[in-house]
């Protein structure tokens, strides 16, 4: 179940020429996919794409009508590896995943598809996640498809470049028999527009027509001596054969203005913020006309050296808008004008940030360094972005609490912390190994939990390294996700084969969580179209690992008792705590629905909820250290003689009782209590409510009378 439904707009891949298409970026790409005569499509979800793959599971029956096969595959180098079909067939095939951890995990597969070379075009979809959105390493991907020599396409975020470069995508591939990269930041996945939509295309040579038809040819084979032929062919026949068809086909834009000393290289991803930053410098207008000469690459690899010359030729001085670090184009760019004798100024990273996400402030503060020495003058009346003035920053402030990121409301992840932290007051601490999660934000406070994290389903290989005799045991974390990606051989089957003797505590909250709730091995969901269901616990088990130990996430006591026993036990070997609990995300995208359908055919429903009896709180805050949801609030006290602030629990308590079990096993307070809000209730329920209300409103009436004494400094 992910986190959105593309059920409704797929619908719209179905339409053909003489139509508009009008959706968002992500959709484009499909219908682009669909357009271009695809054979098959697979990939790993993450942002920015995991909605890319939602869509393309959602639009599968519109897939199977069309022969295309579409596959989620384990993890990113799975979805590489199905690449091959294309080796020695003419069968266009498409591969999406998140940029650039995920092309690192694809890297085998991908180096040897690239210098095997591909008969059928191929088309890597990344989504390029750099800059303030990101939440991995900063990185880009244009080094590796220089390394490998896999071209580059980077193009302008509107939705007629999008589908543009995708389809001239797989003919440029098939042109020069190399893989094609088009990488998508997320703008660009979620930008929304229109463009004239064309037929969707069956493949005209099948993956039936494969398999019944086998080809064999040792020289695609990536062994000596055919890997060093490859490397030659890359040089002499298929870079040449590329460059020749972006030439041919202009996939690079010249735009703007035709004449001047000076213009604008910049990669076609980062066009929409440097038109915006030249808006507010004057120069250009809302709808991105200006004069001054801009080359637009929709290809950033390889480079066109033709055109970088015959466009800086004129110039004295040239800006090179390239986001992020090295330098690659501009270092190229520099290269090419000094082989040819061209006096131009190539102006970057002096005047633009050598790191960080190119904004419009960014870009707007770049282009006023720039003018300012080569064309003064030209900007006469710059408006920046003005940001808010400091009376408004602080009355934001006090209106909008300043809370980290952290877990969702009900998280069944929450309280296996909160256990850690508990056991740790009576056992020291301990080294925590963190892993690619929702589970991560254990690094953050309340509970500040954590040591590293080395990526996805690497939880346990990070503390490997500690498998020695000390007097403590390390953890390490591990989500069912990471776990099905590749964890369950580099981290579960490593620590069986080396004798571990640490621990590793599996999330398993039924979905791939983290990259919006998609469908795993392991999920308890049904699913027409995959096979769910297969528990964790059997693989564990099915490798080796004696110890193991399922626990109900929610049941705080067990969790703590279960923890201190790993740490404590004389038993040697790998020991895996399965923490066990839906994701409450899911459960209530699920649940929600059909209790409000049922409140509103007037049936009886029941919804629990937790609160703070205000005159037992003490306003100590452990529960909300200790738990850190966000339901959790602090309110006025109540009581004139106590001045620290209550614990109060807000609207959006889903009744998961977590702060209840936190009270008992960390022996708080007892003011958490448990209520039940009817809806359409029955006249039984309504005496009752009644018959109650009066026994607390009398109660009520006598405690607010001896407060009022003493707030008067009245004896009672």
């Amino acid at each position: 179940m992910a986190e959105r439904s593309f059920t409704n707009e797929v619908q719209k891949l179905t339409i053909g020429a003489g139509e508009t298409f009008h959706g968002e970026g992500i959709l484009a790409v499909t219908k682009a996919l669909l357009q271009s005569g695809v054979s098959y499509v697979g990939g790993y979800q993450g942002a920015p794409i995991s909605h890319l793959m939602d869509v393309l599971s959602d639009a599968e029956p519109i897939l199977n009508d069309l022969g295309v096969h579409f596959e989620t595959s384990a993890n990113e180098g799975a979805a590489a590896a199905m690449l091959a079909a294309s080796v020695n067939y003419p069968l266009r095939g498409a591969v999406t995943w998140k940029s650039t951890v995920g092309t690192n995990v694809a890297s085998d597969a991908l180096a040897s598809v690239a210098s095997s070379g591909v008969m059928g075009g191929t088309l890597i979809i990344v989504g390029e996640d750099y800059g303030e959105g990101s939440s991995i390493m900063q990185e880009r991907s244009h080094p590796f498809a220089m390394k490998s020599q896999i071209w580059l396409l980077d193009p302008r975020p509107n939705l007629t470049s999008i589908t543009t470069m995708v389809e001239k995508g797989f003919a440029l591939s098939e042109a020069s028999n190399t893989p094609v990269m088009l990488e998508l930041r997320i703008r660009a996945c979620h930008v929304s527009g229109s463009f004239a939509a064309k037929d969707n295309v069956r493949p005209e040579f099948t993956l039936r027509d494969a398999m019944e038809n086998p080809v064999r040819d040792y020289g695609r084979v990536v062994l000596p001596p055919s890997n060093f032929v490859h490397e030659v062919e890359k040089i002499e026949r298929r870079w040449p054969a590329a460059v020749a068809h972006i030439k041919k086909h202009k996939f690079n834009e010249f735009l703007g203005g035709h004449k001047g000393d000076v213009g604008i290289v910049v990669q076609g991803g980062l066009y929409n913020t440097l038109m915006r930053a030249m808006e507010l410098a004057g120069l250009a207008d809302s709808f991105g006309r200006t004069d001054i000469p801009i080359y637009c690459l929709n290809v950033t690899y390889p480079l066109i050296e033709d055109e970088m010359r015959g466009f800086c030729a004129d110039k004295r001085a040239v800006l090179m808008v390239e986001e992020g670090q090295p330098e690659y184009i501009e270092q190229a760019l520099n290269t090419i004008l000094r082989q040819a004798d061209l006096p131009t100024r190539i102006v970057g990273k002096e005047v633009l940030p050598r790191a960080g996400e190119y904004t419009g402030q960014v870009l707007l503060s770049g282009l006023q360094a720039f003018f300012e020495t080569y064309s003064k003058g030209k900007i006469k009346a710059a408006t920046p972005d003005t940001p808010l003035d400091p009376k408004a920053q602080k009355k934001l402030t006090q209106s909008v609490p300043i809370r980290p990121v952290g877990f969702c409301t009900g998280c069944p992840e929450r309280p296996v912390f909160t256990a850690m932290k508990l056991v740790q007051r009576e056992l020291g601490n301990f080294h925590v190994s963190c892993d690619i999660g929702c589970h991560l934000f254990s690094i953050l406070p309340p509970f500040n939990i954590g040591n590293t994290t080395m990526g996805y389903g690497l939880g346990w290989s990070g503390a490997s390294a500690f498998n020695t005799p000390a007097d403590k045991r390390t953890i390490s974390i591990m989500g069912d996700g990471g776990f099905w990606h590749n964890g369950l051989t580099s981290g579960v089957g490593n620590s069986v084969f080396n004798k571990n003797d640490n621990i590793l505590v599996i999330i398993d909250n039924g979905y791939s969580a983290a990259t919006g709730g998609q469908d795993l091995l392991s999920s308890r969901a049904k699913n027409k179209t995959r096979v769910t269901g297969q528990p964790i616990e059997n693989a564990v088990r099915g490798l080796g690992v004696d110890w193991v130990r399922p626990v109900n996430t929610y049941d705080l006591g067990t969790m703590v008792k279960t923890l201190t026993e790993a740490l404590t036990t004389d038993v040697k070997g790998p020991k895996v705590i399965l923490a066990q609990s839906e994701c409450m995300l899911n459960k209530q995208r699920r649940e929600k629905p059909l209790t409000n359908a049922a409140i509103k055919k007037g049936q009886r429903t029941i919804k629990t909820r937790f609160g703070v009896d205000a005159d037992t709180c003490t306003g100590d805050h452990a529960c909300i250290r200790l738990s850190g949801c966000p339901s959790l609030s602090i309110a006025d006290n109540p009581d004139p003689l106590r001045e620290d602030p209550i614990t109060r629990v807000n609207n959006d308590c889903v009744g998961c009782g977590v702060c209840g079990e936190i009270t008992h096993a960390a022996v708080l307070c007892p003011s958490f209590y448990s209520a039940q809000v009817i809806h359409n209730p029955s006249g039984w329920d309504r005496w009752r409510a009644g018959f109650r209300g009066a026994v607390i409103g009398f109660l009520q009436r006598r405690a607010d009378k001896k407060r009022a004494r003493y707030s008067f400094g009245t004896a009672p």
